[in-house]
């Protein structure tokens, strides 16, 4: 008796005149298409070079107490990224500020972590070519979420150094924030197997580079270092340098190798999510005597206190 299916007879199943999304979603406010949307209505077409080839560009800024914090630069890093991937939105900075605002006072959140994008989108025709691509611009509003948690802010993270390589500048400009995300997310994958909670990966040279989303920097003898080579211009990173010019500190970007990292008497990571962030163990070793180091404390301190400065931050336009 033959196993096979008649295709005549077979029966098809109906087709939906919508879809019914059955997963939740973070409280906020999504921009799309000209509208303003509840974050779980805000969609893209599984056609979108975005998804299919990770063609995209993005920027990440916070509020803080009601505060944008240094959104000039992070507009600059945003529109740097479109015109190189040779992208464009139909909003010059002042559209995209306005929609971001809205974004924000729209969920009402006081601390938020609020995204700028546009992917390649999608040809009407299928085309594989990209110029026949419509961009899209989207943007949204959530609460604000660190990479460490309260927790490991207190007493530092636990950090694996994996030997998974980054993206050579070569092959994806660094400067252009994206989501190519596969050699940070396989780190990851290293460092939870050896009982960290995040990883640092490597650079084309085999010193360090950068973890998924932050840049790392270490204290040696009072002067601070942070790898130069593939790795995201972080503005967290940039302001670091800022308010080491402010209290006397020295800073440079020079390469850091594995070893120096490890002997380096404090290291912290920097992002816009989170900030100043202490680490206190790497590859299962304490970090000097594996505490949060003076000078991570007080840049932390110097950090907080700009977000409220008229000269580093913005009020958001709340209704």
């Amino acid at each position: 008796m033959s196993n096979t299916v008649d295709p005549q007879a077979r029966s098809l199943p109906s087709v939906s005149d919508r879809h019914i999304d059955p997963h939740a979603y973070p409280d906020g406010i999504a921009f799309l298409d000209g509208q303003y949307l509840p974050m779980s209505q805000a969609k893209i077409s599984v056609l979108d070079w975005g998804l299919l080839h990770s063609d995209a560009t993005y920027d990440t800024v916070h509020v803080w107490n009601g505060r944008f914090f240094r959104l000039d630069l992070h507009l600059d890093r945003f529109f740097g990224g479109l015109e190189k991937l040779r992208m464009a939105i139909p909003f010059d900075r002042d559209g995209v500020t306005e929609i971001l605002h809205n974004c924000v006072a729209l969920s009402g959140h006081r601390a938020a972590y609020v995204e700028m994008l546009c992917t390649r989108g999608a040809s009407p025709t299928f085309s594989r070519d990209p110029r026949q691509s419509i961009n899209r611009f989207m943007a949204f509003a959530v609460p604000f979420g660190s990479v460490a948690n309260a927790e490991q802010l207190r007493r530092g993270l636990r950090v694996a150094i994996s030997d998974k390589v980054r993206i050579p500048p070569a092959s994806i400009d660094p400067a252009i924030k994206n989501y190519h995300w596969l050699d940070l997310v396989r780190g990851l994958y290293d460092s939870y197997d050896r009982g960290a909670e995040t990883a640092l990966i490597l650079d084309f040279n085999g010193n360090v580079a950068e973890g998924p989303g932050f840049n790392v920097f270490c204290v040696k003898e009072g002067k601070l270092s942070t790898p130069a080579i593939g790795v995201l211009p972080g503005i967290t990173r940039r302001t670091v340098f800022d308010l080491c010019a402010e209290a006397d500190l020295t800073a440079i970007a020079a390469d850091v190798g594995v070893a120096a990292l490890r002997a380096a008497d404090e290291v912290f990571i920097t992002s816009t999510a989170g900030g100043i962030m202490p680490v206190t163990i790497i590859d299962g070793a304490p970090v000097a005597d594996g505490k949060v180091g003076p000078i991570t404390s007080r840049l932390t301190v110097l950090y907080w206190e700009k977000h409220g400065d008229p000269a580093w931050s913005s009020p958001v336009g709340y209704a």
